[in-house]
């Protein structure tokens, strides 16, 4: 028997120093998530109790927001189930946003050409892949839910029939995407509907399809400066023309892009969670970015790879939500949130532009690998998925604040540490070192050191260190730093 699916939390955030009042914010908050169907007729919300603790206030202005929510036919209570959204709420408008089939220019997309390949080699791959102490790909792989993962897997191997031994559909399973949908919706504020998801192997596979499907080979794109050295390596290799433009504490530089490529086809971004400098982008580059899009009708494909991981500030909910002309592909990702080698990411596509992705699929694997989906959809419709996200968010933050403590005690006053406010890792910056040199040696002491410079495109590279600390139990982390600064001590 299916246990109750556990409650969400949407991206809701209350301010005290605003005029209005907490009650009213929370009310606000649902009543637009639900007229804008980002909550939905039968769908759980959080109990009181639990979103008090979440928002850090207390539960009496959250029970009297639910009271009115409730008295006003938006929330009721089921037994045994929680406060749940009315299937038909009132008023409910639908949004002139969700599933806008913007009218394209017309221009023709060259799904397939012929190019040199251009690729650069990726740098320091080894310590990339490497599995010591600061691994940014490591998760806290003890922590995961085995027991109850594997209860699914022999669940469905049992159901196993000879028509599922065929080639799935190019999207992938409906019964994950109609799971993932209600996710995306609900926690990261995504407007999308089953139709437009498209399963794939990590979001690397969706970067590469998200580029065959909408550029030509010599068109130029914005790429964060330093930015991800992996989505640059699938714009060369599709060849692209990469525009390095600067990052700053609000995020991609938008004013440095229109200077350098005013018409640039495409820019790839993390605004929720930059890589590697942990930095969100600010509401006003946000709207520059997407103003800039529709003007010019460039794409923007938002990389959301880990911000579930947040532990500090508001919620921020995806770029995607705030869309409203219909020119970001929103690309995730399951291994920071699961495993890495369950190999499962997804795309949202824009619902015009749903066949074109196919007809890119459909040339490089045709479907995705279809015996873990279900498992996946489970996972996700049982609750074991949020409860398993909060279990490691909590994980995460200890881990995190105490790598904070310990480089701050352990390393030269020179140093920077940038924690950010979300994710897995943290970026060191030093004087006077040459990280790749530090980064080759560390391997020999067990440490994963991830080398800041090749993240750079620009000749001004800082130098320093991306730090992973999600496979890092807290006792070990004193040890790693002391090694760590004994590397740099001697550089």
């Amino acid at each position: 028997m299916k246990t109750p699916a556990a409650a969400l939390l949407p991206p809701i955030a209350v301010e005290r120093n605003l005029p209005q009042p907490l009650h009213r914010q929370v009310y606000d908050a649902y009543r637009k998530a639900i007229e804008e169907g980002s909550l939905r007729g039968g769908q759980k919300v959080p109990s009181t109790r639990t979103l008090a603790v979440e928002l850090g206030v207390s539960r009496i202005p959250l029970l009297r927001a639910y009271s009115r929510l409730s008295a006003e036919g938006y929330f009721y209570s089921r037994v045994g189930a929680g406060t749940v959204v009315c299937t038909r709420p009132p008023e409910k408008r639908k949004s002139s946003n969700t599933n806008v089939r913007a009218r394209r220019d017309g221009a023709t997309v060259q799904l397939w050409t012929r190019y040199p390949a251009t690729t650069t080699a990726i740098e320091d791959l080894t310590a990339w892949r490497s599995t010591g102490a600061f691994s940014v790909g490591q998760i806290a792989f003890e922590h995961f839910p085995l027991r109850t993962w594997n209860a699914l897997v022999t669940r469905h191997s049992r159901r196993i029939s000879a028509r599922s031994l065929d080639y799935g559909n190019s999207l992938g399973s409906r019964y994950l995407r109609e799971a993932l949908a209600v996710y995306l919706r609900t926690a990261r504020a995504v407007k999308c509907e089953p139709d437009q998801i498209m399963l794939v192997s990590g979001s690397q596979q969706a970067l590469d399809i998200s580029v065959r499907a909408l550029l030509n080979a010599g068109d130029r794109v914005w790429v964060e400066d330093p930015g991800y050295p992996f989505a640059r390596g699938v714009l060369e290799l599709n060849g692209c023309d990469v525009i390095p433009v600067p990052v700053d504490d609000e995020g991609l530089d938008v004013a440095a892009g229109l200077r350098q490529s005013p018409a640039a086809r495409a820019a790839i971004v993390s605004p929720s969670h930059q890589f590697p400098l942990g930095v969100t982008m600010s509401n006003a580059r946000r709207r520059q970015l997407l103003d800039w899009a529709a003007r010019s009708r460039a794409w923007i494909i938002e990389d959301d790879y880990d911000s579930e991981y947040r532990y500090e500030g508001k919620p921020v909910p995806s770029l995607q939500g705030a869309d409203k002309s219909s020119r970001v592909i929103f690309v995730g990702t399951f291994s920071k949130l699961l495993f890495p080698s369950l190999r499962l990411g997804f795309v949202v596509i824009p619902a015009d532009l749903v066949d074109r992705f196919i007809s890119v699929r459909a040339v490089m694997d045709i479907a995705p690998p279809s015996p873990l989906q279900g498992v996946v959809a489970d996972f996700i419709g049982e609750g074991h998925f949020s409860r398993h996200i909060r279990r490691m968010r909590a994980l995460y933050a200890e881990r995190r604040a105490k790598l904070v403590q310990t480089l701050s005690a352990g390393l030269p006053l020179a140093s920077e540490i940038s924690p950010g406010a979300a994710g897995m890792y943290l970026t060191v910056t030093l004087a006077d070192i040459r990280d790749r040199e530090i980064a080759a040696r560390a391997n020999q002491q067990r440490l994963s050191l991830v080398p800041l410079s090749p993240t750079y495109v620009a000749d001004t590279r800082r130098q320093g260190f991306i730090l992973g600390f999600g496979g890092v139990p807290v006792s070990d982390i004193p040890q790693a730093v002391r090694k760590l600064r004994g590397l740099v001590g001697h550089s």
